[in-house]
Formats: structure tokens, C-alpha cells, sequence
């Protein structure tokens, strides 16, 4: 099989002739390519050469595009920092008030030069690897994520608690702009489109909040990206257990969890239906190591998922610049020499 097809199965829910492995890397990645993070961000070319060089030196069986979780606020007009070596960050919300949301322009991606790397970046590397390797392209925040950058988080929870139709405005507007880059994406030629919504997790929002304003919309960048014809992922940080059903009905096809989600419960909440990518924690394993630390977390992980095909080995969250790669190799190399009960 090759790393596209392990993928796909898993997906699918058949049994693939080995555990798949992807793992969210791009700073990792940038890291061992030389690159600054300025310069990673600012070159396709040079992006796309750091994801296929890191997915051909480790054996891969995936690649996920992603550069920060600001790309898409900014292109709305949200204030950024860019650090030289450090993801782009928000430093200044896009409306001060909620009633501005009526004179925002509607979103243009297409001619924002930021957004037009991360989708170049995508289409490199997907053409490069062709039908050998899965690419998933990331597509930045959730609307209720991207809400709290145009407004700011303390902000946007106030509005939340506030009530009324103000904070749905805000919502479709930013669902609109999210919509706009999965198609975007979808166009490079990717295998598959995710977003991130860890604001909207149980460490920041009740369920009650969650089900209302965050919830719809997840449902319907899933439905949008099955309209597309490609697989949806949908990744949130922090302790999700909560939640982990009412993400299940997003129609998702997959999760990503990071380790503070029990793997049992991400397991059960998967059911036969949805496929975990993660969830082996990236600093204070895969960084920390050591190197039979990431062995036994790998076969922790295995062990949850004995009698399922349904997981793509990943850590639960963004792999640190200076994870060493004695540690990813040792997490490869775990999950490939496993056992399958199914083949």
C-alpha cells in the first residue's frame, strides 16, 4: 500500500497493511529545512520544499499544510505580528463593536497574498507527490475561533453571554470567509480539508455555548467539504471529552484530539464511524522524550485502537520546532512494526 491508500483505508474503515503515520509538523519541518519562520511563510516554494523533504526523509505516509492559526483572521483585516521565527499572531481584533460587523467588506481570500502561499504551498506539494502520499490541507479556524480573533477573545465571550443576534452576524460572516478557503484549498488538489476550533472547547466555552454557536457551523464546513467530494477533519485542543459526541455529529470523517483527551473516550466517541489522527502529546512526550517514552505512549495508543482500523497515528497538536528527530523516528517506527488484529 502505499501512504495515500494506508490513509484512505483508515478513513474508510478497512484494515490497512500497516498503521499510517502524519504527523502536524510545519514547524518541525521548517526547523530542519533551515528556514525561519518568516521565510516559511512567505515562499511557497520554499514551504512546500520543507513538507515534502520532512515526509521523504521520515517515510510519511501523509503531509498536513498548515502555518499558523492566524493566516485566515488576517486576510479579514485582524491585526498581525509577524516574529521572525515564531507563527504569525493576532494582536489587534478587526471591530471593536459588534454592530460593526454590517460595514465589514464582504471577505475577498483570493487577493490576499498570505492566503495565496498556504493554497500554492498545498497545490506544490500535492502535485509533487501525486497519488503516493495523502495531503491534507489545513484551512485555519472555525468560524466561532475566527469570531473571537475579529473581536478579541474576552470580547467575543461577552457578546456570547450578551446574547442576541449580534454574535450569529458575526458567525455567518466568518463562516462565509471560511467556506471561501476550503474551496480555495479544495481547488489545489488536496485529499482532504480540516479546520481548528479549539476556542470553542470545554476549557473555554460550556456545551450549552458550544452547541449553539459553534456547533451549526462546524456542521456546515463538513457538509461543504463533502460537496467538494473530499474528507473533512475537524481539531480541537484541550480536554474535549465533553463534547466528543456532539463532534462526532458533525458529519466530520475524522477527529483530532490532543493527549488531554482521555484515548479512550476519543475511541469510544469514534465509534465505527469517524477516525482519530492523534493523539500522543507533542511536548512532553515527543519533545521530552525519551525515545522509549514515545514508544510506550505509540503503543498506548495502539492498544486503545486494537480492534480498529480507524486511526492515523499523529500527535494531538502542532510538534514543537525542536522536537528531535530521533523521537519522530522512534514513533514511526512503533506504529509500522505493529501488530494489525484485522490483516
Amino acid at each position: 500500500m502505499t501512504g495515500f491508500e494506508r490513509i484512505r483505508a483508515a478513513l474508510e474503515g478497512r484494515w490497512p497493511d500497516r498503521r499510517p503515520v502524519l504527523l502536524h509538523n510545519f514547524r518541525s519541518a521548517a526547523r530542519e529545512a533551515g528556514l525561519t519562520m518568516r521565510q516559511f511563510r512567505e515562499s511557497p516554494a520554499k514551504a512546500a520544499r520543507a513538507f515534502i523533504d520532512a515526509t521523504e526523509r521520515y517515510g510519511l505516509d501523509g503531509v498536513l499544510i498548515d502555518f499558523d492559526t492566524a493566516t485566515l483572521a488576517g486576510a479579514l483585516g485582524v491585526g498581525l505580528d509577524f516574529p521572525e521565527d515564531e507563527p504569525a499572531l493576532v494582536v489587534r481584533p478587526r471591530i471593536l463593536r459588534l454592530e460593526a460587523v454590517r460595514d465589514l467588506p464582504p471577505p475577498d481570500l483570493a487577493a490576499d497574498p498570505r492566503i495565496a502561499v498556504w493554497v500554492e504551498t498545498c497545490r506544490l506539494v500535492k502535485a509533487h507527490f501525486g497519488p503516493a502520499v495523502f495531503v491534507r490541507g489545513n484551512c485555519d479556524q472555525a468560524p466561532f475561533s475566527l469570531a473571537g480573533m475579529m473581536r478579541s477573545p474576552a470580547d467575543w465571550l461577552m457578546d456570547l453571554v450578551e446574547g442576541g443576534e449580534g454574535p450569529f452576524r458575526l458567525l455567518d460572516y466568518c463562516a462565509d470567509a471560511c467556506l471561501a478557503f476550503l474551496r480555495l484549498v479544495a481547488a489545489s488538489g488536496v485529499d482532504m480539508l480540516s479546520n481548528g476550533d479549539s476556542p470553542a472547547g470545554p476549557s473555554m466555552i460550556s456545551q450549552a455555548m458550544y452547541r449553539t454557536f459553534a456547533l451549526p457551523y462546524e456542521r456546515a464546513l463538513a457538509a461543504a467539504s463533502h460537496e467538494l467530494g473530499l474528507p473533512y477533519l475537524l481539531h480541537i485542543c484541550g480536554d474535549a471529552s465533553l463534547i466528543l459526541p456532539d463532534m462526532a455529529s458533525t458529519g466530520a470523517d475524522a477527529l483530532e484530539l490532543d493527549s488531554l483527551t482521555p484515548t479512550r473516550a476519543a475511541r469510544d466517541a469514534c465509534g465505527d464511524r469517524l477516525t482519530l489522527f492523534g493523539n500522543i502529546d507533542p511536548a512532553g512526550v515527543l519533545r521530552n522524550g525519551p525515545p522509549e517514552r514515545v514508544a510506550d505512549a505509540v503503543d498506548g495508543l495502539l492498544d486503545v485502537f486494537r480492534d480498529s482500523p480507524r486511526l492515523v497515528v499523529n500527535a494531538g497538536c502542532a510538534l514543537t520546532p525542536d522536537t528531535p528527530p530521533a523521537h519522530i523516528r522512534r514513533l514511526i517506527e512503533r506504529a509500522r512494526n505493529a501488530a494489525l488484529r484485522g490483516v
